[in-house]
């Protein structure tokens, strides 16, 4: 049977977050599934026609799934590297549907934030990476969103709390907790320096602009505003070991045949 992994990403224009952190999950997932022919796809319309003007061509999903089904693939493993199951996969798992009688056996990944199993297999990664430190805390910033699947975060800040790291403050950009949320958070744990990290498998133009940027509205200026000292890595969860080991084990789980992977 001829077996394929396509990983699908929203993508990113930013090259180093590209090689180290979307392109270090690609190379695990590899690793851990040597026999399978790989291909990737990237969702984002946006991030697919700057790398085009680039001279770098990365499908969509759709081009994508007709190519490895015109490839003659029959069993076919498509991988979702997102974060959380919000909207992004929403229409990652419409389309894979959508072409599921193309292939003898399409299986679906699942994202990091899935379930509790994965919310607490997350928490314990971020508490080993990081040590208890007094008067310092670390902000881990995802994007965040209205869809339900944001309640993901939240959840994660609950493990986090169970494990006795209160320390370790989740926030978003764009959902909740939001910013002001974490600041009153940051003020009862009477934090004087915060380690500033994005929750963003890559750490692109959300975590250099949105996170870590100069301008007035930037999460780095809100804690320096509120008399916080900062320190921002911009390193991206996909560059880290122990998240590829959690994509590796997905990948894992459906080869070995789980019927909820199955569409």
């Amino acid at each position: 049977m001829k077996q394929a992994l396509l990983a699908v990403s929203f993508g990113t224009t930013v090259e180093e977050a590209r090689a180290m952190d979307l392109a270090g999950v690609e190379a695990a997932l590899c690793r851990a599934a040597p026999g399978l022919s790989f291909a990737r796809a990237y969702t984002s319309p946006t991030v697919r026609r700057i790398l085009a003007r680039r001279g770098e061509r990365v499908p969509g999903l759709e081009e994508a799934l007709e190519a490895r089904a015109a490839a003659g693939t029959e069993e076919l493993y498509v991988l979702p590297t997102h974060v959380l199951p919000g909207a992004e996969y929403d229409r990652v798992a419409e389309t894979a549907a959508r072409f599921r009688s193309r292939f003898s056996a399409l299986h679906l990944g699942r994202p990091l934030l899935w379930d509790t199993a994965g919310v607490r297999a997350l928490a314990r990664v971020l508490d080993g990476l990081w040590p208890r430190t007094p008067g310092t805390a670390a902000v881990l910033v995802g994007h965040g969103s209205e869809h339900p699947g944001s309640m993901a975060y939240p959840a994660l800040q609950g493990a986090l709390d169970l494990m006795g790291r209160a320390d370790l403050v989740v926030g978003t950009v764009e959902g909740w907790p939001d910013r002001e949320a974490v600041l009153k958070r940051l003020e009862e744990l009477r934090a004087e320096r915060v380690l500033l990290l994005p929750l963003l498998l890559a750490a692109g133009v959300h975590a250099r602009e949105d996170i870590a940027g100069p301008g007035p509205d930037s999460w780095n200026s809100a804690l320096e505003a509120a008399g916080l000292q900062t320190q921002v890595r911009l390193e991206g969860l996909g560059r880290l070991p122990q998240i590829q080991a959690l994509y590796q084990a997905e990948l894992e789980r459906l080869r070995e045949g789980a019927a909820d992977g199955v569409l």
